[in-house]
């Protein structure tokens, strides 16, 4: 089983990024035909407890990333400004879950096409390609241990991507607000203009002002 969930839909700056976190299931085979899956999976009592990411402190989502990636396959993929941009949001996130699940399903399969027993469960109205078993579930990332899990990692990834950028951009402030629009972060972009990692479609307004 694959759990899947992204972080930075919203912010202003920076890419959206997608984690996907894989467990072996108890059971041997899921169908697709099968209305309630089986959601057990080895090693399923090390996520007790588990959060979903915006409940979490940072601190909390660091120690729960060290014990995720101690224990499970995991993978991210990010979109950045310039392809949100470009096609938008929502196919940015549809291109992220695609590659992250090929980049996660090569690791632990021998082939890369997917097969009718990897199930991929995913946070709220995201979907995978038409080719994958599938199920999407509505706060998911608060049922679903392992969505929970790829939610911590996605964060926890976005996250320490925005603090790269902070090092080469500090005047924005990114290590405090990582991108989304807080009262600072306007009043840095107002006052330094649009960088190379803002997504100008969010921005329209300020983008306009300074034409």
């Amino acid at each position: 089983m694959v759990g899947i969930d992204e972080a930075g839909r919203g912010p202003l700056a920076g890419p959206v990024a997608v984690a996907a976190v894989a467990a072996t299931s108890n059971k041997k085979q899921v169908t697709r035909n099968k209305q309630s899956p089986n959601l057990k999976f080895k090693n399923s009592k090390l996520f007790k407890n588990i959060k979903d990411s915006k409940k979490l402190s940072a601190k909390q989502r660091e120690e729960w990333t060290e014990i995720i990636k101690n224990n499970f396959e995991c993978k991210v993929a990010m979109v950045g400004a310039e392809t949100i941009d470009r096609i938008g949001i929502n196919r940015a996130i549809k291109l992220a879950i695609a590659r992250v699940l090929r980049k996660i399903l090569c690791d632990i399969t021998s082939a890369t096409a997917p097969t009718i027993s990897h199930l991929v469960l995913l946070d709220g109205l995201l979907h995978a390609p038409k080719r994958y078993n599938q199920k999407t579930i509505i706060k998911g990332d608060e049922k679903i241990p392992l969505i929970s899990a790829a939610s911590i990692i996605a964060k926890v990834a976005r996250d320490k991507k925005m603090m790269c950028f902070h090092k080469n951009n500090s005047e924005y402030c990114f290590d405090r607000h990582k991108g989304y629009g807080t009262k600072l972060h306007y009043k840095m972009i107002k006052k330094n203009g649009i960088s190379p990692i803002h997504r100008k479609t969010y921005l329209k307004k300020i983008v306009a002002k300074l034409k």
